[in-house]
């Protein structure tokens, strides 16, 4: 039938932004620390050094890639569809490296707030990211650019 929906006819990639389940996951890990308090550090200073470090990292990280979509000309959404393949910048490194910044971000709360919950909580957001929301991203770019992403895709690592 040619009016029958395809998965992969999709306009958007219409995933779940990775920021509100890195929020989620945040959320979780203070709501079960606040019940369950487990200490990830014996040190906190380390914590403190390491996770401002880790969070700035990834605040600047996540800065980078929006001012490269911004030059680009292409929403950051992904409920809005990609009118550029961005390459430049982070992303001459890893294909997600807003996830990256994201994740560096989470981690570095965990490790401020020295909570093994929150960073617990953060790997199954993660793997939802990379096989629910990557997976879903990776098919509509290709369906969006093509030959231009399969090139793409074969110089730069997913992650890095």
């Amino acid at each position: 039938m040619p009016n029958s929906p395809n998965f992969l006819d999709f306009k958007t990639p219409g995933v779940v932004p990775p920021p509100a389940l890195f929020l989620a996951a945040l959320c979780l890990g203070l709501a079960v620390q606040y019940f369950k308090p487990r200490a990830l550090l014996a040190h906190v200073v380390v914590g403190y050094a390491t996770g401002g470090a880790l969070i700035v990292l990834g605040l600047a990280l996540s800065t980078w890639v929006a001012l490269q979509f911004q030059r680009a000309g292409t929403p950051v959404s992904p409920f809005r569809p990609s009118r550029q393949l961005v390459v430049s910048g982070p992303y001459r490194f890893s294909r997600n490296p807003d996830y990256i910044g994201q994740a560096l971000l989470c981690t570095g709360i965990a490790l401020v707030l020295n909570s093994i919950w929150v960073l617990l909580a953060e790997l199954p957001a993660l793997l939802l990211i990379r096989y629910a929301v990557i997976a879903r991203e990776e098919r509509y770019l290709e369906a969006r650019f093509g030959e231009e992403y399969a090139r793409y895709c074969q110089c730069v690592h997913r992650w890095f």
